[in-house]
């Protein structure tokens, strides 16, 4: 079976090494363009792009799949390839209908959540922010709508409160490339059951944005919790920005102000809005490095009693 793939990030990754690896005949990968970054402004490869040049496979990358001549070229190039079938996986583009009608057994997409819900770009953070106890992969047939066509398999997996989105992402790429092989392995052998998803059970994850990561303290310890393991939490303290990117609920409380640290010795705790005392156990000062918050309080040396802001 002639197979073309899209992807573009980390979470990609495994699905084209496991396709590789189950000896499918991959045509094409096409992800995203190289892009700038760092203060050198390095143009630097999406790791999908990375891992098919290591395998010797073809790799486009258009800028956009539905208008221009990018989008000419990419129809045509497909055309000539003649997919019997399309993956993909966290592509970062909609497909026009042109192309989701091309392959003899259409476009099959693997989505990090349960379907039908958590649609949308950011699927495992919401499950995060929301302190969802567990989540999934599920690969589905493409339409025109915004992963809503139909569902074909899925996979669980249990979410631990302690468990980070590095942690959720790395679980479900490695299951998202399970579940694909499985799927691929019923369209073969025609047993593959197509099921509806139904739209009144349907919940959305839009983009995260930077604003979202600043912490509130007047909410509850467990909602401060899951922002920073979502999303990674930041707040001001003493003037100065301090990310926040592990913390942990200690079922202590207090009857100190909301955003007071009420110890910064042995160990960095903060009053939330409920009362709940919350740990901050990893975090970055500004113009500094990721450190545990042992170490950053030896060497910042906070007072008891004072507190975080949201601003400067």
């Amino acid at each position: 079976m002639n197979i073309v793939f899209m992807g573009t990030p980390d979470f990609a990754v495994p699905c084209l090494k496991a396709l590789a690896d189950a000896g499918e005949n991959i045509k094409a990968v096409f992800t995203q363009p190289d892009k700038p970054k760092g203060r050198g402004y390095k143009m630097i490869s999406p790791p999908v792009k990375a891992a098919a040049l290591e395998m010797d496979i073809p790799v486009y990358q258009p800028l956009s799949l539905r208008k221009g001549e990018d989008a000419e070229q990419a129809l045509a190039v497909l055309k000539e390839i003649n997919p019997d079938l399309i993956v993909v996986v966290a592509y970062g583009q909609i497909l026009p209908e042109e192309i989701l009608n091309l392959p003899a057994h259409g476009c099959i997409n693997v989505h990090g959540s349960l379907l039908p819900q958590y649609r949308g770009a950011a699927p495992m953070q919401w499950c995060l922010l929301n302190g969802e106890k567990k989540t999934g992969v599920t690969t589905m047939m493409m339409d025109k709508g915004l992963d809503t066509g139909d569902m074909l398999i899925k996979s669980e997996v249990d979410i631990d409160i302690s468990d980070t989105f590095a942690e959720i992402h790395d679980r479900l790429a490695e299951c998202g490339a399970e579940t694909l092989i499985r799927t691929i392995e019923a369209v073969k052998a025609g047993t593959l059951v197509r099921t509806p998803q139904d739209d009144s059970q349907s919940t959305y994850s839009p983009m995260i944005t930077k604003n979202m990561s600043l912490i509130d303290f007047s909410e509850p310890a467990a909602v401060i919790h899951n922002k920073v393991r979502a999303i990674t939490g930041f707040a001001f303290l003493g003037g100065k920005r301090l990310k926040i990117f592990r913390s942990e609920l200690t079922g202590k409380k207090s009857s100190e102000a909301p955003g007071t640290v009420t110890e910064a010795s042995s160990e960095f705790l903060t009053v939330c809005g409920d009362g709940e005392l919350i740990r901050f156990t990893e975090v970055q000062p500004e113009g500094s490095r990721r450190m545990n918050a042992a170490d950053y309080l030896r060497g910042v040396k906070l007072q008891t009693g004072i507190r975080f802001t949201t601003g400067e």
